[in-house]
């Protein structure tokens, strides 16, 4: 009989609380609704896959900071899916994405500081920090333009890509600057989202952040890509030198046996 682990129940349930005081509060439509929900479930499943893959029963303290962000990136999602016929309650969007995006320092730190650092919630904080940036590329898009959207699938683009490109499967070294630009793009995209900006100054802020997020794909795809052709080339052995065969004396020149 499987165990029930409780850290992906506990998570669904949280996520439909926030949902039911985000009713209460600002208000849900039906849509909000089966966003929120959908993404729960997902969530919920999700994360009892990989616990099953690990073998544990439970989540550490760093995922549990995590699940908190994802819970908060859910009432997000059900807020802007919500907003896509109206106006965006963004005194209460911008709360919840700013306290989303603290967090993500929080969850390396607990995860650090008791050595509960994993695979599964290193895959758990980036699965979250995706779904957060292109939920909030989603929501400026309508303003800003449609281009917006490229910056939140862009990630997801360079999934589906190397399930066709055997060369993209590569293992990327750790680089700093790829860290900086996922912290950049919430940042920045919550500046638009916030509307504290004229309309051309946050299509300026958003531009950068694509620009940001262009260079870092385009470094990680370039250096995959040389990688995988260093790895893949065929080898060139040197070809060995052929030995002369031993010579005859009928096959000798003739000076040869000439008298000195």
């Amino acid at each position: 009989m499987s165990k029930v682990r409780t850290g992906p129940v506990i998570g669904l349930t949280a996520q439909i609380v926030l949902l039911a005081g985000l009713a209460a509060t600002v208000g849900l439509d039906v849509a909000g609704w089966l966003a929120g929900v959908a993404y729960g479930i997902g969530l919920c499943g999700a994360l009892d896959r990989g616990l099953r893959r690990r073998g544990a029963d439970r989540l550490g303290p760093a995922d549990r900071v995590t699940l908190t962000r994802a819970v908060l990136v859910g009432g997000v999602t059900a807020l802007v899916v919500d907003a896509i016929d109206a106006a965006a309650p963004l005194a209460v969007l911008v709360p919840m994405a700013v306290v989303a995006l603290a967090l993500d320092a929080v969850d390396g730190w607990v995860a650090r500081r008791t050595g509960t650092a994993s695979a599964l919630g290193a895959r758990f904080d980036m699965e979250v920090d995706a779904f957060l940036i292109l939920v909030l590329s989603v929501h400026v898009a309508p303003s800003t333009g449609g281009w917006v959207l490229a910056i939140g699938a862009m990630r997801y683009a360079f999934v589906a890509a190397s399930w066709v490109l055997p060369w993209m499967r590569g293992t990327l070294p750790p680089r700093y600057w790829r860290k900086v630009v996922a912290a950049a793009q919430g940042v920045l995209l919550l500046v638009a989202t916030a509307e504290v900006l004229p309309a051309p100054a946050t299509a300026v802020v958003v531009a950068a952040s694509l620009a940001l997020l262009v260079e870092s794909f385009g470094h990680d795809v370039g250096w995959l890509w040389w990688h995988g052709r260093v790895r893949t080339a065929p080898v060139r052995r040197p070809t060995p030198a052929l030995r002369p065969a031993p010579e005859t004396v009928a096959e000798r020149p003739l000076a040869a046996h000439q008298p000195v």
